[in-house]
């Protein structure tokens, strides 16, 4: 009896990491100090030695059952992004620049090709948020996962000076929010999409019109990630006085997150276009309205409250990092919460 006879590849994990230090090696930013392999990764300092308070940001979470999506295409390439961008986002979203990024795939069989193929979205999402992978684990675990079934999650480190933390302490009344597109549903509520459809190849294979591609395509499309814009914003000089990532919870939850006592966001659901995903799944799930804005992003999938005068000259860094937007609506005097008219 050894390790292999209990379900464990050894050699097929030492594969694994050779597979994947070739999309590794496209993330590394000038920081990162060593190779991938070590029993931890360094990261210098010197990539904040000049902030006069420098503010350590993190965030960690999974892709969900979005993932029961990719067992049933076997499509693993783009997961990997969600990954990253769930992380990266939540940090962007105090004002944080993401530094590193550091991965955990648990899976039933460890099937090199494939963990490589995950790890390739991951360093894609990397690349696109300007973190670096430092690191990771990937766990064979027989008997805990079906052969054919994985996991990931993910851990991102980020920097940010005190001064320009996002904290919501400068929103006031008469600020106006401005809502940054999503690319679908991104990596939230699945577990009710997953109700609405059929969990079939089929199902998933099948082409909608008003969707202009097949439904799997669609819901696979990985989550937006805006570092890049809330950068853009940051280096126009604008301000940015509050900021929400819409994750689970969508509106209802995630909103009132960024607002203060006092302070109240309405937003108009008629000022942006209404992706067609969210339609089909409410018409064909018979899903209400409230629900809908109760769970998912419902095409907004960033919110940032700016003074009147900095929407024009923030909405246009916005576009130029590559993102569309559209005023949302405002911040009122109130109860603290959000209002949907």
């Amino acid at each position: 009896m050894d390790y292999r006879n209990s379900g464990v590849d050894i050699e097929a994990g030492y594969k694994s990491v050779e597979l994947m230090k070739k999309f590794v090696r496209n993330t590394v930013r000038p920081e990162v100090m060593g190779g991938i392999g070590g029993f931890s990764g360094a990261f210098s300092a010197a990539a904040f030695k000049n902030m006069e308070h420098p503010v350590l940001l993190s965030g960690t979470d999974g892709v969900g059952t979005k993932l029961k999506l990719a067992f049933l295409m076997d499509r693993h390439d783009t997961v990997g992004i969600d990954c990253v961008a769930m992380c990266v986002n939540d940090v962007a979203c105090a004002g944080g620049e993401p530094l590193f990024f550091l991965d955990y795939i648990a899976c039933g069989k460890n099937i090199p090709e494939k963990i490589a193929t995950i790890v390739s979205g991951v360093a894609e999402g990397c690349i696109q948020s300007g973190a670096s992978l430092i690191g990771g684990e990937t766990a064979e675990m027989p008997g805990f996962y079906p052969e054919d079934e994985y996991d990931l999650a993910g851990f991102a480190v980020g920097v940010c000076d005190e001064k320009d933390l996002i904290t919501g302490a400068d929103l006031k009344a008469g600020d106006v929010l401005v809502g940054i597109a999503s690319t679908g549903v991104h990596s939230n509520g699945f577990s009710l999409v997953r109700k609405i459809f059929d969990m079939t190849k089929e199902s998933l294979d099948t082409y909608y019109d008003e969707l202009g591609g097949t439904l799997g395509e669609v819901l696979l499309t990985p989550t937006r990630i805006y570092v890049k814009a809330l950068k853009s914003v940051k280096d126009a000089g604008v301000r940015i006085h509050a900021c929400s990532h819409i994750t689970g919870g969508g509106f209802y939850e995630n909103v009132p997150r960024m607002l203060k006592d006092g302070v109240k966001a309405v937003i108009r659901k008629d000022s942006y276009p209404v992706p067609p995903i969210f339609r089909l799944m409410a018409k064909k799930g018979e899903v209400e309205e409230h629900v809908m804005y109760n769970t998912y992003n419902m095409g907004i999938g960033m919110v940032i409250a700016l003074d009147a005068a900095d929407v024009d000259k923030a909405m246009e860094a916005v576009k130029a990092a590559g993102d569309s937007c559209w005023v949302i609506g405002s911040c009122e005097a109130g109860e603290k919460g959000v209002e949907l008219c």
